[in-house]
């Protein structure tokens, strides 16, 4: 191979991604990689969607999108324009000139990181990897995935990194449910492994999204990612914990927050919840506790906020059990809960770590029985971790039907939910989310959790 074949490949893809000729390959099609498929069509970019689901590639190719942030009608207006199609044939990957990975990085049972879908992608992208391809790792990991899990698997058939192909990480930054940032309006972090590929990924994302901010090594992306996840991790378990502490000395936390929040310069409000849900706050902070340990050092913070936020559900569930015997002398075995939102945040259908799930499981070892009512979720899919669930449906809301339970728990506060007829037809419920007086709802009925 002489000194022209060395440079041919990077030469070639920024010409095509200069022209917006390059194909674009999103492999996982979730709530990161249908997004970030969007904008790459919206971009100007000829867009294949990989998918091992067959019902996601069938319903995107019949132009029906099944994520709140891409509409129906952009992804039909992509199909017929020429600009997007999913396929669940990886031999294709062949066509692309750039294949970006956003597969799932979930934790084991042990709560160590679980690659297993990052690297049969690898080895999937590997079996078809070509010279000059730009292959791209979006899945949140710890420091040194890229390099050092991904990039020795793309090797293994003889190409070199740098040289026959390029490889770089670039964090992703889905917010569901936030109208004001969409996946182009967001500042993407990029790193490339070496000059020639950051310089690529520059101007790949730079055709993508409105700014790009590159960062010396896909090590110190990987950081960042987790870095943001872990900041938001601790200081929601803090608020949790202050939850605790002020709910005991007869205190709001709530009034508290939003009084602290008036404070111009050093505070920035959190809120307290039933637990923690969404796919990378819950599982993020983990990756890198685990990765520390290599190093012989105890990420205390992170495990301690990990520790304060898995209690929360069961924090809740032992308030219900004593307003239960307070109010109505009942108990908790002998009830029937309902339990409102099942998503992990509101206004959205993602249930993925959603610690509506943990009340679940906790209710029903308890004895209770226990239904949920969600606008946005009528039927509970299947899920890894609560396979149990899937199928169940969705309560419809009705002055009858509340009064029927024996409590109700608000885990998700969605606006498409009628908080004052929940309010005045219920006998007991239980406000996770403050959502009655922040739309100034007063009713004996109502217990802060």
């Amino acid at each position: 191979m002489n000194e022209h074949d060395h440079t041919l490949p990077d030469h070639v893809l920024g010409d095509r991604l200069s022209r917006r000729e390059a194909i674009v390959g999103v492999i996982g099609l979730g709530y990161v990689g249908l997004p970030l498929a969007a904008a790459c069509a919206r971009g100007g970019f000829r867009t294949v969607g990989f998918d091992v689901d067959l019902a996601k590639v069938e319903a995107l190719n019949g132009g029906h999108s099944y994520i709140d942030a891409v509409a129906s009608d952009e992804v039909a207006t992509f199909l017929a324009s020429g600009h997007f199609g999913a396929t669940a044939d990886f031999s294709r990957l062949t066509e692309c000139d750039i294949v970006v990975i956003c597969v799932p990085t979930p934790l084991t049972r042990h709560r160590d990181p679980d690659l297993k879908y990052v690297m049969t992608t690898a080895e999937t992208i590997a079996a078809h990897l070509r010279r000059g391809q730009l292959v791209i790792l979006e899945s949140t990991t710890f420091p040194g995935t890229t390099e050092g899990v991904v990039k020795p698997i793309l090797e293994k058939n003889g190409l070199t990194s740098g040289v026959d192909f390029f490889l770089g990480f670039s964090p992703e930054r889905e917010d569901p449910g936030n109208a004001n940032f969409q996946t182009a309006s967001i500042p993407k972090i990029v790193a490339g492994d070496g000059v020639i590929a950051s310089s690529l990924m520059e101007t790949f994302y730079g055709a993508v999204v409105a700014r790009v901010v590159a960062v010396s090594s896909p090590a110190v992306a990987e950081a960042v990612k987790i870095t943001e996840n872990v900041f938001r991790a601790v200081n929601i378990a803090l608020v949790n914990e202050l939850k605790v502490i002020y709910g005991a000395m007869g205190m709001d936390v709530w009034e508290v927050i939003d009084a602290a929040a008036t404070k111009p310069f050093g505070y920035m409000p959190f809120y307290p919840g039933p637990g923690l849900g969404g796919h990378c706050i819950p599982i993020d902070p983990f990756y890198l506790t685990w990765k520390a340990r290599e190093f012989g050092l105890a990420t205390k913070f992170v495990e301690l906020a990990g520790e304060i936020n898995i209690s929360m559900p069961k924090y809740v569930i032992d308030n219900l059990e004593r307003q239960l015997d307070l109010r109505q002398k009942r108990s908790l075995s002998s009830s029937r809960i309902l339990i409102a939102g099942i998503a992990y945040k509101k206004n959205v259908s993602d249930i993925r770590e959603s610690p509506t799930f943990h009340l679940m499981d906790i209710l029903a070892k308890r004895g209770a029985t226990v239904d949920y009512h969600d606008p946005h979720v009528p039927i509970i899919p299947p899920t890894r971790e609560h396979s149990e669930y899937a199928g169940i449906r969705s309560v419809v809301l009705s002055p009858d039907t509340l009064a029927s339970y024996d409590a109700v728990v608000v885990s998700t506060d969605h606006d498409a939910v009628d908080y004052r007829q929940l309010a005045q037809h219920s006998k007991l419920v239980i406000d996770t989310r403050n959502v009655f007086s922040r739309k100034e709802i007063v009713a004996p009925v109502i217990v802060k959790s």
